[in-house]
């Protein structure tokens, strides 16, 4: 049955990502993929509440795997970089890199730590 919760999560996230990627590129006039970063940290930050709450396997199928996995994308992180450092962009394809790894390891730790996930 979690298959099914990962197809319905997936079915959120995957629009959810598109609209919210929209949404933030049409506010940014920049070459800098702001649109993917946010799905990205968003995604890290929601992961990190589930992991951090111990839900049980199919709240976290439709909410982790389905809705966090559509919601977030690493191929489109890793394109994105591509393009940037192919268009001569090579500071700002590092800077993704680097900002986005930062910055999605802090939103899940933040997530976790705020459920509770990181008490010793």
């Amino acid at each position: 049955m979690n298959w099914l919760l990962v197809i319905v999560g997936a079915a959120v996230g995957a629009p959810l990502r598109y609209l919210m990627d929209r949404e933030v590129q049409l506010r940014h006039d920049s070459v800098f993929p702001w649109g993917t970063f946010v799905v990205n940290a968003s995604g890290s930050f929601v992961l990190g509440v589930l992991a951090g709450a111990s839900v049980g396997s199919g709240t976290y199928a439709l909410l982790g795997t389905g809705l966090c996995g559509a919601l977030s994308t690493y191929s489109t992180f890793s394109y994105e970089t591509l393009r940037l450092a192919e268009r001569g962009w090579g500071f700002l394809a590092v800077a993704n890199v680097l900002v986005s790894l930062l910055v999605g390891l802090g939103a899940v730790v933040l997530g976790a730590g705020l459920t509770g996930g990181l008490e010793g």
